[in-house]
């Protein structure tokens, strides 16, 4: 198993951690896509989350950081991040989405990608979910039995499993061809260990809550653009871009909550014939 990064704290305190999510960044900066300055945006987020008074123990950024897997990009997100007056000692952690070269964010961003982290009395595992040369998203042998040993290793630790792609369809009248194409051998493994709290995810660019049996599955918006299903279509939707927290506490119980970039800030990242639209 990886070796595991525990974050000091109080030891009742519960921890905070914040999720973002499809950042889309460029190699070159202040690129606009589907009408959204990718860097923009992520600064608006990022003064949302100060804005709330929001100080994460731990980010956890779900993939997609980068549009074009450039290295540039990489090195700019962390630069972003490290501008954030609210991130000052924060633990960040990272994952790969389907517009990343893993290879690359894991060359770049080192640090960040430690896939077993330890906060207050709850584990964070990320797995890998990408797919060379496709869009949709497979969990290998190699990641289920990463995180197996990880939930080995510490049976009393509650638990919060992060990925990029959805496990599940987001809606019902519409056919997703991205998501895993193995989730039923995850939910299996699963099944096996309760600890196994919260099951997060990006890739969606929407929000999503919904609870099987004793896991309750996330998804979160975008930093940037956003997806919605309108009458069995995928289509881009107006809404701001946000973020998740999420309060993890000693005896296992969580609350959570979506935060949308207020009009003032989120005006600022959009394209200039956008914002005079909206």
């Amino acid at each position: 198993m990886p070796r595991v990064h525990s974050l000091a704290r109080r030891h009742d305190a519960p921890a905070m951690l914040v999720q973002l999510t499809d950042s889309h960044l460029f190699g070159e900066p202040d690129v606009a896509m589907l009408g959204v300055n990718t860097d923009a945006s992520l600064r608006a987020v990022l003064r949302q989350i100060e804005a709330d008074g929001k100080h994460p123990d731990l980010l956890l950024a779900t993939g997609d950081l980068s549009q074009d897997g450039e290295a540039a990009a990489y090195r700019r997100f962390a630069a972003i991040l490290g501008e954030a007056g609210s991130l000052a000692g924060a633990q960040i952690r990272c994952l790969p989405g389907n517009h990343d070269q893993p290879a690359v964010m894991r060359q770049e961003l080192p640090q960040w990608s430690t896939p077993v982290t330890d906060v207050g009395a709850w584990r964070v595992v990320t797995l890998d979910t990408t797919v060379p040369g496709s869009n949709a998203g497979h969990l290998p042998d190699s990641q289920l039995d990463m995180l197996e040993a990880a939930l080995e290793a510490a049976p009393g630790r509650h638990t919060l499993v992060a990925m990029h792609h959805n496990p599940m369809q987001i809606d019902s009248h519409w056919h997703d061809s991205m998501m895993i194409d193995n989730p039923q051998v995850l939910f299996k493994r699963l099944t096996r260990w309760p600890q196994v709290r919260v099951l997060l995810w990006g890739h969606v660019h929407h929000e999503f809550d919904r609870r099987r049996h004793n896991l309750r599955m996330l998804a979160t918006p975008s930093t940037c653009f956003q997806f919605s299903i309108r009458d069995g279509k995928h289509v881009v939707d107006n809404m701001a871009p946000g973020y998740r927290w999420i309060k993890l506490y000693q005896d296992g119980s969580m609350a959570t909550g979506v935060r949308r970039v207020q009009d003032a800030l989120w005006h600022t990242a959009l394209a200039p014939d956008d914002a005079q639209a909206a």
